[in-house]
């Protein structure tokens, strides 16, 4: 950990293209742009912060190892990994979903034993076992749509936005696990060490969510 540097871990992706704007609302802007570079870390407007680009799966280990003061990344993510080694104060209330079960349209799952295919599979298992049912989890990275379809398994569990993509392969969302939003966290030594600097960018950070939300309205 950098005394005299916030580092904030990014998430890739769709994530990144909305949390750009945030952040320049709330006054931190990439020294240059981020889109069109291949590097991963960048010096930003403050000369006290740096801004790294990473796998949405890997902020919450950056940040809870101290690599990253502070991190922006899924819900789902951070439900994955675990949450006992960061804060989680500030919900920017973008890129919203659902996490879900979901199966082949009218298929039964009353079996004793299921087969599940995710890649949440830490959130697949306590989901299950919360229910008192007997599962075997089948860990897949993507296309997980193709599973029941496939015969793999017979349910998965995965991100839902629309439903579309479950349609177009004979699947219906069931169960509801968790709402997904897009969340700040923070390493908790990094909130002690550098707690009037961190408390102001998170203050300029949830401004700009409320801002943001009030313009929706």
């Amino acid at each position: 950990m950098n005394p005299h540097k916030i580092v904030i871990a990014l998430t890739k992706g769709r994530i990144l293209e909305e949390v750009l704007p945030l952040l320049e609302k709330a006054g931190v802007i990439p020294s240059e742009e981020i889109g069109s570079s291949r590097k991963l870390l960048f010096d930003s407007n403050l000369p006290d912060v740096q801004l790294m680009i990473i796998r949405g799966s890997d902020v919450p280990t950056y940040v809870e190892l101290g690599s990253a003061d502070i991190g922006i990344a899924g819900k789902d993510m951070i439900l994955e990994y675990g949450s006992q080694g960061f804060y989680e104060p500030v919900d920017l209330k973008i890129a919203c979903c659902r996490l879900m079960t979901a199966a082949p349209v009218g298929a039964s799952l009353d079996s004793p034993r299921l087969r599940v295919a995710s890649k949440f599979v830490n959130i697949a298992k306590q989901y299950f076992s919360s229910r008192g049912r007997q599962v075997d989890i089948i860990k897949l990275n993507g296309a997980l749509e193709l599973a029941p379809l496939m015969g793999l398994a017979d349910c998965i569990v995965d991100i839902v936005d629309t439903g579309k993509t479950l349609r177009a392969h004979g699947l219906e969302p069931r169960d509801f696990i968790a709402d997904v939003s897009t969340r700040v966290i923070v390493n908790r030594a990094a909130m002690k060490i550098k707690h009037e600097r961190i408390q102001s960018l998170l203050q300029r950070l949830q401004a700009a969510v409320d801002a943001t939300s009030a313009g929706r309205a």
